[in-house]
């Protein structure tokens, strides 16, 4: 086992079609040997490494003994790029930093809570500072896993993490088990000790318009009527044309939801399928009967600087304690990138140009992020960008 001397952090990617169209290459020569107990490798990649994970196997066995933690995306986060169709690799190998992986199982959104409440029973313990998840994008209802993990786990542990993606398909998303991609699972690595840091954001920058709703029907995550009001045709009647490209579009107007008239806290759902027979939208998270809902849209400027407002946040959080490498995870919604378009790229360069001088940046366009609201327990979002900065001192 490589002997640990201090923190080192080094990133990198892989890339289906190497230019000159010499096949599949990775962008360094050979990997860094940084294998360890201590080490940290994070994997983010396109959906279709799901199909063929000759790459991911080639990172598995050059790191046998380290925590790799991953997932499919709608778009890979590498420095200030966007990519697709590539891997975006991070390696961190930490001098004190105990780490822990775990797994847990979900088929059906009906499993959320317990894989939350597994998953944190298993990275329960001593020392435990925080705690990283990726979750399959589709098959689970993230409020759900939210107050599973929010049971268990003490309120000073830090939980961020995000939903895997599927481009804008909704068809099929991975997460890393056991070093090889696999669909219906949510990881979690757990840090423990007292030199790890931990800072943590969550911004939006969307704009509400039209009149605020009262949620009449709901289910878990399955919206029904909207002041007595079928919700889908309501909800097709603002979207106009776009209609026809549901769920995609839905992407475009989020709600905000208040869980009353008296709440200024308002947290981001957004649409993942529709129900044509139900006239039902059914969300990443839980819309609760009696909550208020109001439709969003874009603001281009105020998106990106929701992006530096989340950077600010999260060097906020962690108190000028940076001695070592800082690593980034940045997890941002898909809807997002579909409204940003060619200015995408911009809210990469502002949330990185915000953190602490040499910090190095990786992560993935989502179905859903992680994060504390501002402070204490964690909440699920859609359409923020969401940023986790991990150090040690």
């Amino acid at each position: 086992m490589t002997t640990v001397v201090g923190t080192e952090l080094v990133t990198f990617s892989h890339q289906r079609t190497a230019r000159g169209g010499r096949g599949p290459g990775w962008s360094v020569p050979e990997f860094p040997r940084l294998d360890s107990e201590r080490t940290l490798v994070l994997v983010f990649g396109a959906p279709s490494y799901l199909n063929d994970g000759r790459a991911i196997a080639e990172l598995a066995r050059w790191y046998p003994t380290s925590c790799i933690a991953g997932c499919s995306t709608s778009g890979e986060i590498h420095g200030s790029s966007l990519r697709d169709e590539t891997l975006s690799v991070a390696v961190m190998r930490f001098a004190h930093t105990k780490l822990s992986l775990v797994t847990a199982p979900v088929r059906t959104p009906a499993d959320s809570f317990n894989a939350g409440d597994s998953l944190a029973r298993q990275l329960g313990g001593p020392g435990l500072r925080g705690v990283l998840v990726l979750s399959d994008g589709l098959k689970v209802n993230g409020s759900e896993l939210i107050r599973g993990l929010n049971g268990v786990l003490p309120t000073d542990v830090v939980v961020t993490g995000g939903l895997a993606g599927d481009g804008d398909r909704f068809q099929r998303t991975w997460v890393l088990r056991n070093g090889a991609p696999a669909d219906g699972f949510i990881s979690a690595v757990g840090f423990y000790g007292d030199r790890v840091r931990i800072g943590h954001g969550s911004k939006g920058g969307w704009d509400v318009f039209g009149p605020e709703r009262v949620v009449t029907r709901s289910e878990g995550n399955v919206l029904y009527e909207l002041d007595g009001k079928p919700a889908l045709p309501l909800y097709k009647g603002y979207l106009g044309e776009r209609a026809a490209g549901l769920p995609a579009t839905a992407l475009l107007f989020p709600l905000a939801l208040r869980q009353n008239g008296d709440d200024k806290k308002s947290l981001v759902r957004t649409v993942l399928s529709i129900d044509e027979k139900n006239q039902s939208l059914v969300f990443a998270g839980d819309i609760p009967q009696g909550s208020y809902a109001q439709l969003m849209r874009a603001n281009f400027d105020r998106l990106i600087e929701g992006a530096a407002e989340s950077a600010l946040m999260t060097r906020s959080n962690l108190n000028g304690a940076v001695a070592g490498p800082c690593l980034t995870v940045a997890v941002s919604c898909v809807g997002r990138r579909l409204v940003l378009g060619e200015r995408t790229e911009e809210e990469l360069e502002r949330s990185l140009e915000t953190l602490p001088e040499g910090t190095k940046q990786v992560g993935f366009y989502s179905y859903g992020e992680i994060s504390p609201y501002s402070t204490g327990r964690c909440d699920l979002h859609n359409q923020t960008m969401t940023l986790t900065t991990i150090t040690e001192t």
